[in-house]
């Protein structure tokens, strides 16, 4: 018999955490962060190009980190609906899971944003790797989470501790992630592709989470 933790409700989503936000500030931040890079961004230049007052913005968040992760994940959030839109006519939810998180992790490493903040501020990630879970693991998470318990209802995917599973999926595809350049620019002398690599986590995911 599943246990309470394997039928409670999915977390809320955390993007909604900041969905007071004045309509234009993410945009704005955006815009900015991809000139001139987190730190060189200020609160200031991003009220300025929001067209909102910058006592405003400050009620609203406490920093400009703060308000960069959270276009960060509001950006993934957008990039996971995507994959998921694209994998939805797939006939199970374990087909469904694993070609949604394998698109992300292909599709991820290329979007501007992130690009432009593993560019010129990786340290600004380095916690969300070694020390603490952020926004944009909660948001993943919880969309892992929810594809999951589909495979579970429909007989797809093995029954397990859903949070259990979920960060297992995502730990396994963290790396592929940030390691996406070099495994593009060690190609030529490793002989192994990025599309091979991804190919192998699509195994991997597959296999793993059958029954």
């Amino acid at each position: 018999m599943p246990s309470q933790r394997h039928t409670a409700a999915p977390p809320s989503d955390p993007v909604a955490e900041w969905s007071g936000l004045p309509a234009g500030v993410v945009d704005a931040a955006r815009a900015a962060v991809l000139a001139v890079g987190v730190r060189r961004t200020t609160l200031t230049d991003v009220a300025r190009r929001a067209g909102v007052s910058r006592m405003t913005l400050y009620r609203l968040v406490p920093d400009v980190e703060t308000l960069v992760l959270h276009v960060l994940s509001a950006e993934f959030a957008a990039l996971l609906q995507r994959a998921e839109h694209a994998v939805a006519r797939r006939r199970t939810g374990r087909a469904r899971l694993v070609g949604g998180v394998v698109e992300v992790v292909r599709a991820l490493p290329s979007e501007p944003l992130f690009t432009r903040v593993l560019d010129v501020d990786p340290d600004l990630l380095l916690p969300f790797v070694t020390d603490r879970i952020g926004t944009t693991q909660r948001v993943a998470l919880a969309h892992v989470r929810r594809m999951l318990a589909e495979g579970h209802a429909d007989g797809s995917i093995r029954r397990g501790d859903l949070d259990t599973q979920a960060m297992t999926v995502l730990l396994l595809c963290t790396p592929f992630v940030l390691s996406a350049r070099l495994l593009d620019a060690s190609a030529a002398t490793t002989g192994v592709a990025r599309d091979a690599a991804l190919r192998e986590l699509t195994v991997v995911l597959d296999r793993g989470l059958a029954p």
